[in-house]
């Protein structure tokens, strides 16, 4: 049976926390709001809890699962290196809505999904979302819909489509973009934008005029 807080109640809210907490520890789905879309998520490192959040959305390995972090320090711990660039769009849009393309450190055990030895992380702006990092460390994070129908941007929506596969729902209101992260891969030389999104081509540039545009597709 699934759980519904309404984070807007301070009583409620510290309830909903420490019940999403558990259900994380214990391997089980919650729903969390970020301030682009809902996200359904997952301990990160528990590859079982993983491969039911990807059966919960209808989605395969071939689309692996990005991961949220409450703090920019989580990120030393997860990847190769933290490069020059990374660290200019990470001062200037975390927490927020721009996801970050990076290779991840070997000595990590999870398993995302097929993800070539890289992880898409991003550090949302959110309360809710942020003290929820906090307690857990990094979750595996996907938007809270069906694979292939409408992100959620409120509790409702998600509820709706994903009821009770998701163990603990936490109510942050309406999100306040309503629209996916801007995803930008730093694994090559020059960063390059792979998904337009809530941080524009125009801010990027500002912070890095090297930054390419999305690769043409014929």
């Amino acid at each position: 049976m699934s759980e519904r807080y309404d984070c807007a109640d301070s009583e409620r809210r510290t309830a909903g926390l420490e019940a999403a907490t558990r259900a994380v520890r214990h391997g089980r789905l919650v729903v969390l709001p970020t301030d682009t879309l809902y996200g359904i998520g997952a301990d990160a490192f528990d590859q079982v809890a993983v491969r039911a959040l990807l059966a919960a959305k209808g989605r395969g390995p071939d689309m692996p699962v990005p991961v949220l972090v409450g703090a920019w320090r989580t990120l030393d711990g997860l990847v190769e290196q933290v490069t020059e660039p990374m660290q200019d769009l990470i001062r200037a849009f975390w927490p927020g809505g721009l996801t970050l393309v990076v290779p991840y450190a070997p000595s990590l055990s999870w398993d995302l999904g097929d993800a070539r030895g890289t992880v898409a992380v991003r550090m949302p702006l959110h309360p809710v979302a942020i003290e929820l990092l906090g307690r857990t460390g990094p979750m595996a994070v996907s938007s809270a819909n069906i694979s292939g129908q409408a992100p959620a941007t409120t509790v409702e929506d998600a509820m709706a489509q994903l009821r009770d596969s998701v163990e603990v729902y936490l109510d942050g209101g309406p999100c306040s973009a309503g629209i996916a992260s801007t995803i930008v891969d730093c694994t090559g030389e020059v960063p390059r934008v792979l998904r337009a999104g809530a941080v524009t081509m125009t801010a990027l540039r500002e912070v890095l005029p090297s930054v390419q545009e999305p690769a043409v597709t014929a």
